[in-house]
């Protein structure tokens, strides 16, 4: 029986470039996004191009999407072997000003929300059929701008990447995959965090030096992962990253 996915924005960007990679090792594709005519859109793509997909709503700004969500994969699928949480949001410039003391609190609820708690909310609820997978692969998309190892070093190579609220909630959702992974341990479940790299997305920007279509990368090695891969650890491709 084909393995089922389901990636969070996977309806662009590094969300459908992710699709598409799992999509050709047979997996069966469920996209999540705010709009569903942009997801079918994206799904006749993927089927075009073999794959079996389909698209659902997923709204990180609504409380009641995790419910439907479950809903849907529990009566079609009965079982959930990859969650992508992939969709994300960033309200400030990446690089620039240090906006610390100046963010506005309605960004970082906003940014919050839909990067960490909504994460959260989506991976509790949908545990269960995970939990029913001979091989669960939870993968959450961070960034390299969440870690704090690399910010307070001397020469910091992501030094000029001080918007507030987006590293803060990549630095909680490490956390999170930190703790899950711990109470997930000797289960059939692994929990990651993955940087895809600086890529040309609507977030990351026109000057981001990698191309949309080798973002998949590390998502795809975290998805994919066999018995003996790791758990609980944060990666760009096979490269371990500092917390």
């Amino acid at each position: 029986m084909s393995k089922v996915a389901f990636i969070t924005g996977g309806n662009r960007g590094i969300g459908f470039e992710t699709a598409k990679a799992l999509g050709a090792q047979g997996i069966n594709l469920i996209i999540g996004c705010r709009d569903l005519s942009k997801g079918r859109s994206a799904a006749k793509e993927l089927q075009d191009l073999g794959f079996k997909a389909e698209a659902i709503i997923y709204d990180a700004s609504d409380d009641k999407s995790p419910d439907s969500i479950y809903k849907h994969i529990e009566k079609n699928y009965g079982v959930l072997d990859i969650l992508v949480n992939n969709a994300g949001m960033i309200a400030e410039d990446l690089v620039g000003k240090n906006s610390s003391s100046s963010v506005n609190q309605d960004a970082l609820k906003q940014t919050f929300q839909t990067n960490f708690f909504a994460v959260i909310a989506i991976t509790q609820k949908l545990l269960p059929l995970v939990m029913k997978s001979v091989a669960g692969r939870i993968v959450n998309l961070s960034s390299i701008v969440s870690s704090l190892t690399l910010h307070s070093m001397e020469n910091s190579p992501i030094d000029p990447a001080k918007a507030f609220a987006y590293n803060s909630s990549k630095t909680a959702l490490n956390a999170f995959t930190v703790h899950l992974a711990h109470e997930l341990k000797g289960t059939n479940i692994k929990v990651n965090s993955a940087h895809p790299g600086w890529v040309k997305t609507e977030l990351g920007g026109p000057h981001a030096p990698m191309e949309i279509a080798d973002s998949y990368k590390t998502s795809l090695r975290l998805a994919t992962l066999d018995n003996h891969g790791p758990t609980g650890g944060f990666f760009h491709e096979t490269e371990t990253l500092p917390w």
